[in-house]
């Protein structure tokens, strides 16, 4: 690992002795893992330099030389900066997390002309004078609560996506279900796909994409359970179609056969995020408090 530091629109770094000697396009693919078309723009830019020489992929890199990226060039927004509460869980010079509130849309879509995250986090970098694009890592619905990973730089979003499809960030969600699960913890392996009858809605079929969720029952209620959910895969409203198929929709999920009795949302929040920092080296942790609409929710059920 080659712990980078940020010097204007360079990364540089020092490889370190337990590295062998490689070439610098091998240290990119092979090591970093970076996707095959950042590293063709890095070096088509002449943007890799070995010990302040820019090279080519094929020049050798030694422990001890000084690898340097140009990464972080400034970039427009992508979208209007809109001022707003932006709840910050984690920032440095590559990475941003932020617990979006629930009902607030993620990104903008034709559509929908609301305020999103995306242009909250546009109005937090305008404010501070950061030049770059605004890049989530990952979704969340519109109704889900909870982190969201950003990327500050190309280079850092690219890295992230890697790591995302490579199942290396670690995300935590907590659900409120209908009903009494039978096992208190267990995998749900039920591909996913559109419903031909409805617009938004998705099914568990056969002919759907791979889903897999990994669950276990932090509390039970009469009527209900407390349920924590980890992701092998990542498709829309994943947690939400596969408690359906259990029989156990989550609370407040109409579109999935949930009760609006108790809260006026779906009862899902990403409660914690976990990876490798992809700079240094240590692991980023972060919480994500519970809203109180979950607080409340949860009180309510044990009280009853």
């Amino acid at each position: 690992m080659i712990i980078m530091d940020r010097q204007e629109e360079w990364l540089t770094g020092t490889l370190p002795g337990q590295v062998p000697a490689v070439t610098v396009g091998q240290l990119l693919r092979e090591h970093w893992k970076l996707p095959k078309k950042t590293v063709h723009l890095l070096f088509q830019g002449k943007g890799v330099r070995i010990n302040g020489e820019v090279v080519n992929q094929l020049q050798k890199i030694q422990p001890g030389d000084a690898v340097s990226l140009w990464a972080c060039q400034p970039e427009p927004l992508g979208l209007e900066p809109r001022r707003g509460d932006l709840a910050i869980l984690y920032e440095d010079e590559h990475l941003l997390i932020v617990n979006k509130r629930a009902g607030c849309l993620l990104h903008p879509t034709p559509s929908n002309l609301d305020v999103t995250l995306d242009h909250l986090v546009a109005g937090y970098f305008a404010e501070k004078g950061i030049e770059a694009k605004v890049r989530h890592v990952h979704r969340l619905d519109r109704e889900t609560s909870g982190a969201v990973l950003y990327a500050k730089h190309a280079l850092a979003a690219a890295l992230l996506d890697e790591r995302l499809r490579r199942r290396e960030i670690s995300r935590r969600y907590v659900a409120f279900v209908h009903g009494q699960p039978k096992q208190e913890s267990g995998t749900i392996k039920a591909p996913i796909g559109r419903d031909r009858h409805h617009a938004v809605r998705r099914i568990v079929t056969s002919g759907g994409e791979q889903a897999i969720t990994h669950y276990r029952i932090l509390d039970r209620y009469r009527g209900g359970a407390q349920v924590e959910c980890i992701l092998d895969t990542g498709k829309t409203h994943q947690i939400r179609v596969h408690f359906r198929h259990l029989g156990h929709p989550l609370m407040g999920d109409v579109l999935y056969g949930g009760k609006t009795g108790l809260i006026d949302r779906v009862a899902l929040h990403a409660a914690s995020l976990q990876l490798n920092h992809p700079f240094g080296e240590h692991r980023v942790i972060v919480e994500a408090n519970w809203p109180d609409d979950l607080l409340q929710l949860h009180d309510r059920l044990g009280s009853g």
